[in-house]
């Protein structure tokens, strides 16, 4: 008895859903530790985690074997995804509420289109100029708002760009990686990568984990192992299974998913022109990431019939 493959059609669907929600929860996860973790000392933990789950799940296909010149990508593909990324996050995240960070991460496809017109020698349209502007434009309204403690804090915003630009960066190394390679082995590399390169901040996730509270150390457990280890493996099965232009539309559910969360679970949300500046933002993407229609071929006319007597 065979089994159709229509009845599984429901799983990349299912698998999105699980990746967006784990991707939004961080947000918020992030935010509720800024209290008892340090930036440094929270990436640290966090990617300890993730390497350590992700482990279990890459060696279980085998062993990666990248060369020399896949080594130095994944290198900093580490540094710049996992440490930068994470520390630039972590520390923006002290300073503007779960949501406005969510909205200006999602800048990065802007930025990874960028990127790869230049670097990949993909096409530069007028649509994709006009999306940066957009993208950009809601950055800078975004920049205006109050923080949740009543200030304007630009460096917040600014941090949150940073990672997202670590990000774009470090897509655009990835996607020659794995055409070759596993994306879990990559991504457990990677990982383990930016966990080394967090290590000077041992210390202070030795004393910050020894004084905080039991809750806030199984939040930073969830962080390693749910938005890390399962979000980026249910991720890649729905890559394989979805066209990555349908996928990368469904990220941008991830802004509004954390609004929901942080303010289920922390009681804030973003000040009222932070959500016209991320609004803005996102038209940017959608609109950075249309692709133009390729023009209709007009048939050739057909030959004149021969005149009689010729």
């Amino acid at each position: 008895m065979t089994t159709s493959p229509a009845r599984w059609a429901w799983l990349p669907l299912a698998a999105v859903s699980c990746t967006l929600v784990f991707w939004a929860s961080a947000f918020v996860a992030i935010r509720h530790l800024g209290d008892d973790f340090s930036p440094g000392a929270l990436s640290l933990g966090r990617l300890l985690v993730g390497a350590l789950a992700l482990g279990a799940v890459a060696l279980a296909s085998g062993l990666p074997r990248p060369t020399g010149r896949e080594w130095r990508s994944i290198v900093l593909i580490g540094v710049l995804w996992f440490g930068i990324y994470n520390l630039a996050l972590n520390e923006g995240e002290q300073r503007v509420d779960a949501g406005t960070a969510a909205m200006l991460i999602q800048v990065a496809p802007v930025l990874i289109a960028l990127l790869a017109a230049v670097f990949l020698d993909e096409r530069f349209t007028a649509t994709l100029g006009i999306g940066l502007g957009l993208a950009f434009g809601g950055v800078a309204l975004i920049g205006l708002a109050d923080s949740p403690t009543g200030e304007r804090d630009v460096l917040g915003v600014a941090l949150c760009v940073a990672a997202a630009a670590a990000y774009a960066v470090s897509l655009v190394l990835q996607k020659p990686l794995v055409a070759r390679l596993r994306g879990v082995h990559v991504t457990w590399l990677a990982c383990t990568v930016g966990a080394v390169s967090c290590l000077p901040f041992a210390g202070q996730l030795w004393s910050e984990a020894a004084v905080a509270p039991a809750s806030s150390l199984w939040w930073l457990v969830y962080l390693g192992v749910f938005p890390t280890a399962i979000a980026f493996s249910t991720y890649a099965y729905a890559l394989k299974h979805m066209s990555a232009s349908n996928l990368g539309v469904t990220t941008y559910l991830v802004p509004p998913i954390t609004i929901v969360l942080g303010l289920l679970l922390l009681g804030e949300t973003p000040a009222p022109i932070a959500y016209v500046g991320g609004v803005l933002a996102l038209v940017g993407v959608s609109v950075a990431r249309r692709r133009p229609r390729p023009r209709a071929e007009v048939p050739p006319a057909p030959p004149a019939p021969a005149l009689a007597g010729r």
